[in-house]
Order: C-alpha cells, then structure tokens, then sequence
C-alpha cells in the first residue's frame, strides 16, 4: 500500500490537537488527524474538563438547594439517581464530540482512528482495526496529552483505588472516600462526592492545598471544605494501600505515626504524566526532558525540524486553554509567522466551591522571585451582588507593578470566578494600568464590578470599601 500524503499530520485530538488541525485546515493546509480513541476531544472532553464540570454542575444544584432554607426556601431532600446523572453527563460528551468530528468534515480534515507511530522524521504508521497505514507529512503536530499519575505502591489492580478518569465514570456514591492529593482534581471531585453524599477524608502531603494559588485565594476554599469533607488532612502522607475485602485499606504516615483506616473507594489525584512512551520518537530527533516531557521551544519546535509539540506533553501547566493556544502558534510558525508563547497569560481555573480564578503574577510568586509589587483586595462581602447570591466569601485582588501602576496579575476566589478572570487576563494581554481598570465603567450590581473597586481600591476611594489613601496620590 502506498503511503498517504499530507502537509501536516496532527496525532492526537484533544483541545490542542483538534484545534491545530482545524486552524491549519482554515488557512488552506491538507491536513489528517489521528486519534486513539474512538471519539475526538481527547481527556477533557471525554474524561476531564467536561464532565467534571458536569457534575460539579449538579453538585453545586445540590449545595444551592440545600442553602435555600436560608432564604426561606425549603426543599425536601434530594433524590439522587447515579444512573440518570451518569447518562445525562455522557450525552453533553457525546454531543461535543460528536460537533468536533462534524467540524472536522466540513472543513476537509480527515480523520483516522488509530495509534500513531514515528517510523522517521518523515513517516508516521497508523495502527488501526482494518491494519496498518503509512503517512508521510511535512510536519507533524505532537498532542498526546497526558494521563493521571498512579504511583506503583498504590497500584494494586484494584478498581477501588480510582483515578481521576474512574471516578468521572460515578459507578456508585462509596460511603467512605479517600481523596489522595489537594490540588485541583482532588478539590473539585472531593467536593462532587462529598455533596452527592460521601464522607470524603481528603490527605495532602503539603501544608495547604491548591498549591498553585495564593493563599487567601485557597482560604474560602479550605473553610468550605472543613465544612463539606468528614476531615482535611495536611503534612500527611499515604505510605501504603492493600485490599481488604470489599476495602482498601490504607497506611498513613503523619508526622512520624503511622496509622491505618479502611475505605469503600480511594481517589488518587496527585499529579499528571505524558503519554510520551510508544510513540516511536526515538525514531527521530525529538527529544524528551527527564519526566518524559518532549523539549520544545516558545515556537513550539521539537529537536527535530520537522515535529511541533503542544499541550500536556511538553509540560508546564496542563490545561485545554493553553494546548489551544499552543495549536495556533504552531500552525502560525508552519505556515511562516513569527509566532511564539513568549510573553502569553494564561488563566488558571479551579471549579471548586468556592470558584478559585488567577492570571499573571501572583503575590506568592513575587515574593518568591523578589519582585516588588503593590496588591489591593476588595472583599466580596461589601459586594451587592455577591450578597444577593448569598455568597459574601468572595475576594478579587490585583498585582501591581508600582513604578508604572501596570497590572501584572488578578486573582479571584468566589462564585463565577471562572468567568471573571478573562477580564484580568485580557488587561494584562493589553499592559493596562490600574488606573484603566478603575475608569472602565462596569454595570451595577455585578461580581465584575468587584475589579473596577479593587483598582479604586488601590488608589484609596473605592466606593463600598474604605481603604487609607496613599500618599503620593493625596
């Protein structure tokens, strides 16, 4: 059989994946996609960001329910049909993968379910059911993205000790959870069970959870689930798990004393690693970090002239938004822009209850690096809106740089702080000022207008706040 030509090969078709091929497609590349899976949109379609949020959706309906009484509203207690939720998440999957394989006919991308495998820099061997086919490309696009990290002392083949992926799956509502790992799929799936009715004791080895975010952003966060979990546990480690029955039972290491509990299910949610293996790139010039992680540079190049990388598998944050820009500056240097990731913000959001948003520098960040800054908070509390939501827990917060007063970053803790930050993100983008931000009108009552009186804020007369003015602006 002949090889296939194309100009550029994308393998993998994920949020960085498809969004390269189409991009390439729009600007008149023939272009083929290979995926795995049976169906496009990669881990946050099928097994991440969108069903957790999905459920996250349905838990947050709970807590509103619940928290109704304080309004006056009472609602009977709720009904939870684990059946009909798990078919209701699965359908919002397979309409958008169904819409991205739709997309991809209309603009002339062809797909070939399969696993992709380096031959050379020039050839690519897709595995699939009907055998195997040969692609030779000009380029090619790495988007492999990664899978949840399963330390081997907990790998006992057991289907109680989940992943991230089995528990989005939601097979029962175990009475007793075990969350391993306080970053940002711990939080968000810790809170799924605890408010479908799990009793979620949740470890973190370090001493705070959401390690990436600030701390007072992290706090309204961590009070919550002092409330929501049976307990939180920090400077704690997992040392051992074994099967116990119909239970794991698992060893704890605190401060020195070890203890065991049983549990009906444990999550493991302690980190992420690239599927960089079985790809063939030893057939080529690629080369990959001491992680696994493929070595590119700010315009996406590989070691080989040939082969991009983007997304999960050349590391750094793993998130769909930046594998999504990452596509676009890759497709831009193939097709002869100067293009590069040097300088882009990228947001970060954790679905927690509270909602946690941030871009740019932080404080923690700055003091870690001996960057002066100057920060002004507005507290949600003396927000209209926030109170109408019955949510005071709030806080926005701005990094400033003080000779020149141009923001650096914004941080956001509270409810639809997800769909807040994109205004802090694209400040930045543009170098505005604080003073930019405080004479940008924002519409009254709003959560938005939470940034306008932060930056009033820093200038000392933010109107539902009061603040001592500076002194070099009396």
């Amino acid at each position: 059989m002949q090889p296939t030509q194309t100009q550029i090969v994308v393998v993998g078709a994920g949020p960085g994946g498809y969004a390269a091929a189409f991009y390439a497609a729009d600007l008149g590349k023939k272009v083929i996609l290979i995926e795995r899976d049976k169906r496009l949109g990669g881990v946050c379609l099928n097994r991440g960001c969108i069903p957790s949020k999905a459920l996250l959706h349905a838990a947050h309906t709970i807590t509103a329910a619940r928290e109704a009484e304080h309004h006056g509203i009472t609602f009977a207690s709720p009904s939870i049909d684990v059946t009909r939720l798990r078919t209701w998440k699965e359908g919002i999957i397979t309409k958008l993968s169904g819409g991205i394989a739709q997309l991809a006919k209309m603009r002339g991308v062809q797909v070939i379910s399969g696993r992709g495998y380096f031959e050379d820099s020039k050839t690519l061997r897709v595995e699939t059911e009907q055998g195997q086919q040969f692609i030779n490309y000009e380029q090619a696009i790495i988007s492999v993205g990664s899978k949840s990290a399963m330390p081997k002392a907990f790998d006992l083949g057991n289907p109680r000790i989940m992943t991230s992926r089995e528990a989005l799956e939601v097979e029962d509502i175990p009475e007793n959870l075990l969350v391993v790992g306080g970053g940002y799929i711990g939080m968000e799936l810790g809170t799924v069970y605890a408010t479908l009715g799990s009793k979620v004791v949740l470890v973190e080895a370090l001493d705070t959870i959401l390690a990436g975010a600030d701390p007072d952003l992290a706090r309204p966060v961590m009070n919550y689930a002092k409330r929501a979990f049976k307990e939180v546990r920090l400077r704690a480690k997992v040392s051992k798990m074994a099967t116990s029955g119909k239970q794991i039972k698992v060893e704890f290491d605190v401060n020195g004393t070890k203890t065991e509990e049983l549990y009906d299910r444990v999550l493991v949610a302690v980190g992420r690693t690239p599927n960089s293996a079985d790809l063939g790139l030893e057939n080529t010039k690629v080369t990959l970090d001491d992680k696994g992680f493929i070595k590119v540079n700010e315009k996406q190049q590989t070691d080989d002239p040939a082969i991009y990388a983007i997304g999960d598998i050349v590391g750094g944050v793993m998130l769909a938004h930046k594998a999504s820009k990452e596509a676009r500056i890759a497709v831009e240097v193939i097709t002869g822009e100067n293009s590069s990731f040097s300088g882009v913000t990228i947001p970060a959001v954790v679905f927690t209850d509270p909602e946690v948003a941030w871009c740019g520098l932080t404080e923690a960040e700055a003091k870690a690096r001996n960057i002066e800054v100057k920060v002004s908070k507005f507290p949600w509390g003396a927000s209209g809106r926030a109170l109408t939501f019955d949510r005071p827990d709030g806080l926005t917060k701005l990094v400033v740089e003080p000779e020149t007063e141009r923001l650096l970053g914004v941080g956001l803790v509270g409810f639809g702080a997800g769909e807040l930050i994109s205004e802090g993100a694209f400040a930045i983008e543009m170098g505005a000022t604080v003073m930019d931000l405080a004479l940008t009108v924002h519409p009254h009552p709003t959560l938005s207008e939470t940034l306008m009186e932060a930056a009033e804020a820093f200038y000392g007369h933010a109107t539902h706040t009061f603040s001592k003015k500076r002194e070099d602006r009396q």
